[in-house]
């Protein structure tokens, strides 16, 4: 079993219905990592999941308190969120930079793991700008300086490259159909596992003494849809690399 921190793969919803003179505002706080936190239950992993609204107040400021887990996944939440807390942002005192906390803690032995989405890697209009980070810096990829969606709407499958590697050892050849992706490129050490349309999907990397993952599409909705989150693999990939980001 490894201990896990997902960071993120949460939103508030606000909306308003209008019904003739009357308006009706309401907000909802949607969950978007169900899916995985099952699967990753399933493999035998205890996952503890922070919301995007709470990352940027509770997610760990030192080496001790990352040391808690044995792997962290950032999915769907931007750099500027664990950036600037409310101490910096609202007080202007300083304040860990948790990136390169992050960072450092994967060079010490963390296994550090960045799922696409909207607010992943550079992400929609480039607001997650984790580009020229010291996130990217451990990562396996490299990420491009402008938004870097791909919108695939008519679905497109990856194709597993490594079938010996412990991430994606016992995986179908061809996979299920992905709504999008980000376009990432492998750095020079990377090894990757898999492929969507010429591009990594999964890519991996040691850093130091920690090992880091790239999966450049969504663990969730809308980029992973129905085929791929009921594929036998979803929960295996994971859970595979999961326990190879932990080092076991």
């Amino acid at each position: 079993m490894s201990t896990v921190l997902l960071a993120g793969e949460s939103w508030i919803n606000a909306a308003t219905d209008y019904k003739g003179y009357d308006a009706f505002p309401h907000a909802q706080l949607e969950i978007g990592c169900e899916g995985l936190l099952t699967a990753l239950a399933a493999e035998g992993h205890d996952v503890t999941h922070m919301p995007s609204h709470l990352v940027s107040t509770d997610f760990p400021n030192t080496l001790d308190e990352l040391n808690a887990y044995d792997v962290v996944i950032l999915s769907d939440v931007g750099a500027n969120t664990l950036l600037l807390p409310p101490v910096v942002f609202s007080q202007g005192r300083p304040s860990p930079n948790r990136l390169k906390l992050l960072a450092e803690w994967v060079r010490q032995g963390g296994g550090l793991m960045m799922a696409g989405g909207y607010l992943s890697f550079q992400g929609f209009q480039a607001k997650a700008n984790y580009h020229g980070t010291a996130v990217e810096a451990v990562l396996p990829v490299e990420i491009l300086p402008y938004d870097d969606r791909e919108e695939t709407p008519e679905g497109i499958g990856g194709h597993l490259t490594d079938v010996a590697h412990p991430v994606t050892a016992g995986l179908d050849a061809e996979w299920p159909i992905l709504l999008g992706y980000q376009k990432l490129t492998a750095k020079a050490d990377a090894t990757v596992l898999a492929t969507i349309e010429g591009r990594p999907l999964v890519a991996v990397r040691d850093e130091g003494k920690g090992r880091t993952l790239a999966f450049a599409s969504d663990i969730s909705p809308h980029w992973a849809p129905r085929e791929f989150m009921d594929w036998d693999g979803y929960g295996k990939l994971f859970g595979q690399a999961i326990t190879w980001l932990a080092g076991r």
